[in-house]
């Protein structure tokens, strides 16, 4: 009992501590350089139009740093490029988890979502990336708007569009 006090204060001490070193800010470490290296591989190769060595690279600069952002932004746009929009969004929005205001991936992204169809998805990106852009604008919002009006009012199929319709003719009972 006579150190109740004494524990109650020590642990509120540890409490008020741990909290602080909580809500600090996380210091943010350089990407490895061994994985900027190889990102430099993919971008080289990748604007050679050597794709398999562009995946390579990026997936090797992703083995060397999975923070690399840019490395699978290239892979998104190897994805596009090989006419994959479905796997390309997922690289664009695994890059976006990384670095949320990167207008690279931002843009990918919509132009992957104008290749799938799905053009409301489309303007949410361009949204995003005005807003990241600012009042000054960027390249990539106009690739991304010259994509959405390329495509015009397409929209992604509905389900009803792709179902199978049944064909089964009935036979009345007189003519087997």
């Amino acid at each position: 009992m006579r150190y109740t006090p004494l524990a109650v204060a020590v642990a509120l001490c540890l409490c008020a501590t741990s909290s602080m070193i909580l809500g600090a800010p996380p210091v943010e470490t350089p990407l490895s350089p061994l994985s900027l290296q190889m990102q430099a591989l993919g971008d080289q190769a990748r604007a050679s139009s050597q794709w398999s060595a562009a995946i390579d690279a990026y997936e090797s600069a992703l083995v060397a740093d999975p923070r690399n952002a840019a490395a699978l932004i290239g892979l998104g746009d190897v994805a596009r490029a090989q006419n994959l929009p479905g796997k390309a969004i997922g690289y664009y929005d695994d890059a976006l988890l990384i670095r949320p205001d990167t207008a690279a991936a931002l843009a990918g992204l919509g132009e992957a979502y104008v290749a799938r169809g799905a053009i409301d998805r489309a303007r949410d990106a361009l949204a995003q990336l005005q807003r990241v852009c600012g009042g000054d604008g960027c390249a990539e919002i106009a690739a991304l708007t010259g994509a959405i009006h390329a495509a015009g009012e397409q929209t992604a199929m509905r389900p009803e569009a792709v179902m199978p319709r049944p064909s089964v003719e009935f036979a009345s009972p007189g003519n087997h």
